[in-house]
């Protein structure tokens, strides 16, 4: 019997496929399970500006509230910290069509992403980086549209961090 159900369970995962556009689709598809974070704003901030325009004007220990689109790279999640990077939503990520199997990494256009990317560190209240996994505790996956509320931070060759505090996951469509 155990021989059966295994072997109904391969056939299912073998009809049960998607195609490339439902892939990215479900990639920006924010997860619902994980609404009640304390890190996840209800409302969205009037005051957000796009990734590029924030790297451009943002100065070291300013408030900022930025837009993006979690991406910028095959792997945009950082294992082991709530922290992700996002690009400029007018840069336009690669569609399944132009053959690219993680639209996310934005190969298509990397050359656009280099001014418009920043990372995206969740702290707590201390300012200190928040340990686990960012999909899970704001409920977002590859190219989840975000607004994100925090203090920016400048390294040496003026790249951007936003140390956040709050995450608004935009719904997608």
């Amino acid at each position: 019997m155990k021989v059966l159900n295994w072997m109904g369970i391969g056939l299912v995962s073998v009809f049960v496929g998607c195609s490339d556009a439902d892939i990215a689709q479900d990639a920006a598809a924010p997860n619902q399970s994980a609404v009640n974070s304390q890190f996840v704003a209800s409302t969205e901030p009037a005051d957000a500006v796009p990734v590029g325009a924030a790297r451009e004007s943002a100065e070291d220990q300013q408030d900022v509230t930025v837009i993006g689109t979690i991406g910028g790279s095959s792997e945009p999640f950082v294992d082991g910290l709530a922290a992700f990077t996002i690009v400029d939503p007018k840069v336009p990520y690669c569609s399944p069509d132009e053959g690219c199997p993680t639209p996310w990494d934005y190969c298509c256009t990397q050359d656009q992403v280099r001014n418009n990317i920043a990372t995206v560190k969740v702290v707590d209240e201390s300012g200190n980086p928040v340990p686990g996994d960012a999909r899970e505790l704001l409920g977002v996956k590859e190219l989840s549209s975000v607004v994100v509320q925090g203090k920016a931070t400048r390294d040496e060759q003026g790249n951007l961090t936003v140390a956040a505090t709050r995450v608004l996951v935009r719904p997608h469509g």
